[in-house]
């Protein structure tokens, strides 16, 4: 069954366009992240669904009801939408209890309290009912924001940059206390983001805009090691971008050769190589491209190792452990298949070559 579905939805800010003709669903029950860099048309897709935004063309569905098309605009209340922002947007003056009771209104006094006790209870925070939000950590007040959303049992959850707002380690903490609560309700979820490792982590499936275009839509795995763009693959993670010029389905780079099939001979090719995929041996007798350690960083469980290779490029492999190679050691460098993508300069189509 349908949660959401936005079908050809376009939209312009005067001549600007923010997205052009993006069409995907979200299954019930999904959780679904929309990412892209800022300014990419994620949000201006929230705020259509919420019906916070005019549609101007397409439609948009949640659940079996068409909420936005040719002739129909249901209003933002009626939409039946769970709305969590990025500064949790919860009233100052209203204790947790009232806060979460707020989107409750029109059910009567018993409904209302039991709801409240309910998902006070989902999110962990049944004794903190007659608290008011600045007694609470950034993480409890951004599940008392959850909460409310989801009080009134609504067909799709919008969490609109919902982390961004916290440090690095009590976001990580919120994020998977978010997804365990996501899943405990059963909740259809779209969750906008520009953290590609944020939609990794969360997404049962991800969706990422380009300029307003939905360039790739998949489980995050697919989208990772198959992208299908070099704005994907860039996006999503760390690459090495080198060059190369393909003779008989080979592209041959600063790294060695790598598989470039079904591009023809003589054409100029982008070569992207992930950091986890070069592996790094000591032995000087080992195959592979030769180069010489400039620096190490440890990252805790593994370490960044910058390589110079002959012809002075310097690449960046990912490495496990904590015991490095060293500044000005000699390595072989052995490349992962996978973990490499090869596409035309001018076409940017990648092409996984695993």
């Amino acid at each position: 069954m349908t949660g959401l579905a936005f079908r050809h939805v376009s939209h312009r800010y005067g001549d600007v366009p923010a997205l052009t003709d993006l069409s995907f669903e979200i299954d019930d029950g999904e959780v679904c992240c929309l990412v892209g860099p800022s300014g990419c048309g994620k949000t201006t897709a929230l705020r259509i669904a919420a019906g916070l935004e005019s549609l101007q063309h397409g439609e948009v569905q949640i659940g079996d009801r068409v909420v936005a098309g040719p002739g129909i605009d249901v209003p933002p209340e009626k939409r039946c939408v769970g709305l969590v922002f990025q500064d949790f947007a919860l009233f100052p003056h209203m204790t947790v209890a009232d806060n979460v009771a707020f989107g409750l209104r029109g059910r009567d006094g018993a409904t209302r309290k039991r709801l409240v006790g309910e998902f006070l209870d989902l999110v962990g925070l049944a004794d903190y009912a007659a608290k008011y939000p600045h007694m609470l950590s950034g993480g409890e007040q951004q599940r008392v924001a959850l909460a409310r959303a989801l009080a009134p049992q609504p067909g799709v959850i919008l969490l609109d940059e919902p982390f961004s707002g916290l440090d690095v380690r009590l976001r990580e903490e919120v994020r998977e206390e978010t997804l365990t609560i996501l899943r405990r309700a059963g909740a259809t979820a779209l969750v906008v983001t520009h953290d590609a490792e944020e939609a990794m982590y969360m997404g049962d499936r991800i969706a990422v805009l380009q300029r307003g275009h939905l360039v790739q839509l998949g489980r995050p795995d697919e989208v990772y090691r198959h992208p299908q763009s070099a704005f994907v693959a860039k996006f999503l993670g760390d690459v090495n971008w080198l060059h190369g010029t393909v003779a008989d389905e080979v592209a041959e780079s600063a790294i060695g050769p790598v598989a470039a099939a079904g591009i023809d001979n003589g054409e100029r090719v982008d070569v992207l190589i992930r950091p986890e995929g070069l592996h790094l041996c000591r032995d000087p007798g080992a195959a592979g491209r030769e180069a010489t350690v400039v620096a190490n960083h440890l990252l805790g469980h593994s370490s960044l190792v910058v390589l110079k290779l002959d012809q002075g490029e310097e690449v960046r492999a990912r490495i496990a452990g904590d015991k490095p190679p060293a500044p000005g050691d000699d390595v072989r460098i052995r490349i992962e298949d996978d973990a490499v993508f090869v596409f035309p300069c001018k076409r940017q189509e990648p092409r996984n070559t695993g």
